[in-house]
């Protein structure tokens, strides 16, 4: 594609964006209270349930809160993490189903985003490097990495309601 279709095609998706804001974007003082309570968990897959404890537990301090039996897959546990404000975040495993390496696909995840006191983000960060993991940041508040099965996670050092300094709630 040559650079005058990137700048037609990103034209057409800035108006795009602009008509759907105007159609649906409500102002603060006029919206509407959600008619949810919170995000009560995200679960993500997991190969690998101790790898997976001690990557969320032991590095990035999100403590283990339960570890059950799956309902729905005999045999595959349910496990949750302490991500604050009480919210969780679970996986699954399936021994004995190969469910096959992560992907990003449309409708799935692209990455689970959580906020972390500045002073907090930096000792994680620190953590993270010493383990070796990989990590991209972006704005001087975001960390981009994967954990052990190749899901995306981000760590970002803005308040909740907030992104990069501007208010998104």
């Amino acid at each position: 594609m040559n650079t005058t279709d990137e700048n037609r095609r990103s034209l057409h998706h800035a108006n795009e964006r602009e008509r759907i804001k105007a159609q649906y974007l409500v102002p603060k003082s006029e919206r509407p209270t959600s008619s949810a309570r919170g995000l009560h968990h995200t679960a993500l897959i997991s190969s690998d349930v101790q790898r997976t404890v001690e990557f969320y537990q032991g590095v990035l301090e999100f403590p283990l809160t339960e570890l059950i039996e799956n309902r729905d897959y005999p045999g595959s546990s349910h496990f949750f993490f302490d991500i604050g404000n009480g919210n969780l975040l679970a996986f699954f495993d399936f021994p004995g189903l190969d469910v096959g390496p992560y992907q990003e696909v449309l409708g799935g995840l692209h990455h689970v985003a959580i906020s972390v006191e500045p002073d907090r983000w930096e000792k994680l960060r620190a953590k993270l490097i010493d383990a070796g993991i990989e990590l991209a940041e972006h704005s001087e508040v975001s960390l981009y990495f994967r954990d052990a099965d190749g899901a995306r996670i981000e760590l970002i050092a803005d308040p909740l309601g907030e992104m990069y300094g501007n208010h998104v709630l």
